[in-house]
């Protein structure tokens, strides 16, 4: 068996989630883990490398030399991980783990460490078109600012300081662009983000899990495919928020419909599962009852949560915290975590106690959530 040596990039924070999930997988073994990265070894074919959810990526390693240094005429030395780089076999390795089986064309991203007399475009260039005469494939540079042809090849660029890093995709995109995602709407959350909540979670068949600032459906749609015999719903103020989850999640058992989070039309204790990124005035402002009184949510939260239940929630600071404590919520995980530059905190809250569970609620035809994605 052929073993080889990949590369999973992620959220920042994310990364003890995702190796976790490479090795509940049984995908190989952890060799490195740094900055949005986790480094691992596979020892024969593992197509299963491309359904990694809380991954936004995953490379074949395909060369490494030394770091070219930081003058402008630095940057076309980065040509030789061209050469470095063993096509053949880069080919066949990706094949065996789910990528496609051909070089149609060529797209390089880039990124460095630490300051540089050249830009990133200046290193795409250099070994993008490197790669695409040794291939006799096209190149198309990331410096027009257009998306490159369908079926380009992926190679990354990393250059750290001590070593200059050539990366080949292993999918033919990368792993964040989902299929289901076919509207988007503004503050719609990150799916690997959403994956990594539902793991989170820890939801169990027959779970009723509940969404109550759904949005576009991203969390729900994430956590039906973590847990397919899992109930989940989703409630939204907003019906352009409801459009979009209804069509996102389309041929799913999710249920949406429209609801204040404020007042949710569910009995108490009849949830075994929150997850939420409520609207707290980042990209979306709360409204209804919540933009009077915001601490109406953690309410809600906590009478909607069974005996034992937890929640799953990202903040945009520890100090949302107090007024879920001040509830009878209990913190059991704090997680600091970067997203498009931003600090913001996953926390796992559990239901210290409260009314018992109503076992049998659902949503009915009649109810605000009663409509079901098919």
């Amino acid at each position: 068996m052929t073993a080889a040596s990949l590369v999973a990039r992620c959220v920042h924070g994310l990364e003890p989630i995702l190796a976790e999930e490479i090795l509940e997988l049984g995908l190989g073994t952890i060799t490195r883990m740094g900055p949005r990265e986790v480094c691992f070894r596979t020892r024969g074919p593992q197509p299963r490398v491309t359904g990694l959810r809380t991954a936004d990526d995953v490379f074949l390693l395909a060369a490494r030399c030394e770091d070219v240094g930081t003058a402008k005429r630095d940057a076309a030395g980065l040509a030789r991980l061209a050469d470095l780089a063993d096509p053949g076999r880069l080919l066949r390795l990706r094949g065996e783990h789910g990528g496609p089986g051909a070089f149609t064309g060529v797209e390089v991203s880039a990124s460095f460490v630490g300051g540089r007399n050249f830009n990133r475009h200046d290193a795409e260039d250099a070994v993008g078109r490197a790669l695409a005469r040794r291939l006799g494939t096209g190149y198309h540079s990331r410096r027009s600012g257009t998306a490159p042809p369908a079926g380009h090849s992926g190679w990354r660029v990393t250059l750290d300081g001590v070593h200059a890093t050539l990366m080949l995709r292993v999918a033919g995109r990368p792993l964040h662009r989902r299929g289901y995602k076919r509207c988007s709407i503004p503050g719609t959350l990150h799916p690997p983000l959403a994956a990594a909540m539902a793991r989170m979670a820890g939801i169990r068949p027959g779970h009723r899990v509940l969404d109550p600032c759904c949005g576009a459906g991203t969390l729900l749609i994430e956590a039906a495919g973590r847990q397919p015999q899992a109930r989940l719903y989703g409630f939204d103020l907003a019906w352009e928020a409801l459009r979009a989850a209804g069509e996102n999640a389309a041929g799913t058992h999710v249920t949406v419909g429209r609801a204040d989070a404020g007042r949710l039309p569910v009995p108490d204790g009849a949830v075994d599962r929150v997850l939420c990124n409520p609207p707290w005035g980042g990209q979306v402002t709360a409204g209804g009852l919540l933009a009077a009184a915001p601490s109406r949510w953690w309410a809600e939260l906590r009478r909607v949560l069974a005996p034992g239940g937890q929640a799953v929630v990202l903040l945009p600071d520890a100090g949302g915290l107090t007024a879920g404590i001040a509830q009878g919520l209990v913190p059991a995980h704090l997680q600091r975590i970067r997203v498009s530059g931003a600090v913001s905190f996953l926390v796992r809250l559990a239901s210290s106690g409260g009314p018992p569970g109503i076992t049998g609620w659902r949503p009915t035809a009649s109810s605000p959530a009663g409509r079901r994605s098919r």
